[in-house]
């Protein structure tokens, strides 16, 4: 995570959250393991920004229905990218990619993920397929027209520090659902969900020419890839789910469980600062920590610091301070984040920490520039509410929010009163055009769900809850391990052996697993 000077708003940027059968039929297989398959994907150069920041990868379009429906209909394109496998007697077939938001950019992921240290054996085995699904950078962007003047802070609501300001953020939300509607001049947001990303996924199987296609999701990535292994259950080869929502939509209850995992991560933090409280002055335990963020935040509600960069309120603080528990790596800059705030030092604390994390699990990649006074963010938080308001009914009455808040201020005091705070969803205009896709459990044993035990924004419980509804078609590698994102992104040698076998030989444990830290 970068150190920049920049607007107030801008020091913490969230990070981050039918048609059951086929359309098409299956293409012919290819004769066998190893041959290269008959594909209508035509590859080529990728799109500059693309190719600056992964050289190697190639790109193609597949034309998929706008409205899956009817799909003589209009047509949009997906922009998918290419990082084949080099060793053809290897080759099984292709392993596509979904880095998480819902409204990351997943195009460069593949070879952002051999940067990173993916086996040579898992390359070898597949070509390894990113894309920006629809309504995402190069896929038929849409957009909600935020502007950086605007006072929008992304994914999760504003911290309410009383009943009051639910009123007040309820009637925000509402605004910034009218303002999608009003942006929404090509019809293309309502057919932004999850369900027509998984028949897209479907489409571009077919495109590549394979039978059958695996999958590796981060973050709402194992909502598409939950969808998928649904709604395609024969399609489907071997499924990674890693660091999981626990469904295939986010819903009002799935936010809440963000306060969750700010209590269940927080303690990490805490014991890492306590142990340099020399250095940096925020308590010498745990529990001393744990008091100077809540004595913080109320400093911060009552009077926001006048920094360099803008005014830094206590909803900011909490934020910055909630991203910052995706990893350890985050850990210094938001403990001198804590401490410049501490010290009152506006010069120092205009030079604050964006809030977005480096931990490749919803990472933007590479995307088109965006037109004049738009914000940067705008396609990934347009992208991220029509996904989460379309996939699934959301409460409408500002009443539930009131109670939620009261309820998660209580039991989750660090940050529950943000994440149960009122949505866009609960104005939302077009709302779901069906169902929220039901997690199968018939089907093959191909899912592996890969969960850390103290993760801030999709806890422990999601893989619990993600497992329980697979039933025998799935295994949950539980990790003892911080943060967010599990298979290569971290560090732990037992889940990086049990996922790496499962995608290279097929090898499912046979029941659930723990994986010490």
């Amino acid at each position: 995570m970068g150190r920049r000077r920049g607007a107030g708003r801008n020091w913490a940027v969230a990070a981050a959250i039918g048609l059951a059968g086929p359309l098409v039929a299956v293409p012919a297989a290819a004769d066998e393991q190893g041959t290269e398959p008959a594909g209508r994907v035509e590859w080529g150069a990728c799109p500059e920004e693309v190719a600056a920041e992964a050289p190697g990868m190639e790109c193609g379009l597949v034309p998929v229905p706008l409205d899956h429906s009817d799909p003589g209909g209009a047509q949009i394109e997906i922009m998918v990218s290419r990082l084949a496998s080099q060793n053809p007697d290897e080759r099984r077939g292709v392993l596509m990619f979904n880095p998480g938001g819902p409204g990351g950019s997943g195009l460069t992921m593949p070879a952002d993920l051999v940067s990173r240290g993916l086996p040579a054996e898992v390359a070898d085995s597949y070509d390894l397929i990113g894309m920006d699904t629809r309504g995402v950078g190069y896929s038929a962007p849409i957009s909600c027209g935020f502007t950086d003047e605007q006072d929008y802070r992304g994914a999760i609501p504003p911290y309410a520090v009383d009943d009051a300001a639910v009123v007040d953020q309820a009637a925000a939300a509402e605004a910034v659902a009218a303002q999608c509607a009003d942006n929404d001049r090509d019809d293309r947001l309502r057919h932004v969900s999850t369900a027509n990303m998984a028949r897209d996924l479907d489409l571009i199987r077919e495109a590549l020419g394979e039978p059958k296609t695996s999958f590796y999701g981060a973050s709402y990535g194992t909502a598409l890839g939950a969808a998928y292994a649904s709604m395609f259950p024969e399609r489907s080869d071997r499924i990674v789910l890693d660091s999981n929502i626990g469904d295939t939509h986010l819903d009002h209850e799935g936010m809440r469980r963000y306060g969750l995992g700010a209590e269940e991560t927080f303690p990490d933090f805490a014991r890492w600062a306590a142990e340099r409280h020399d250095e940096y002055g925020l308590g010498e335990s745990e529990e001393e920590v744990r008091q100077t963020y809540f004595a913080l935040a109320g400093r911060l509600d009552e009077t926001p610091a006048d920094t360099a960069g803008g005014p830094v309120d206590g909803s900011l603080f909490r934020l910055s301070t909630f991203v910052g528990l995706y990893s350890e790596l985050s850990y210094p800059v938001t403990a001198q984040a804590w401490q410049e705030l501490l010290a009152s030092d506006p010069a120092a604390a205009g030079e604050l920490p964006d809030g977005t994390p480096d931990t490749g699990g919803a990472a933007p990649g590479a995307r088109p520039a965006t037109d004049a006074g738009l914000s940067p963010h705008d396609n990934t938080w347009s992208v991220f509410l029509a996904v989460t308001c379309n996939d699934v009914e959301w409460p409408e009455d500002v009443d539930t929010y009131r109670r939620s808040v009261a309820e998660d201020r209580e039991r989750y005091p660090l940050f529950g009163a943000a994440s149960a705070n009122a949505m866009p969803c609960a104005s939302w205009s077009s709302g779901p055009s069906e169902p929220p896709v039901e997690v199968l459990d018939e089907g093959p044993s191909n899912v592996l769900i890969v969960q850390n035990r103290r993760d801030p924004v999709t806890p422990h419980l999601g893989g619990v809850l993600l497992d329980e509804k697979f039933g025998q078609r799935s295994r949950l590698v539980s990790v003892d391990g911080s943060g967010h994102g599990v298979y290569v992104n971290g560090d732990n040698a037992c889940a990086q052996d049990v996922t790496t076998a499962f995608l290279v030989g097929g090898d499912l444990p046979e029941q659930d697993t723990s994986c010490p830290a």
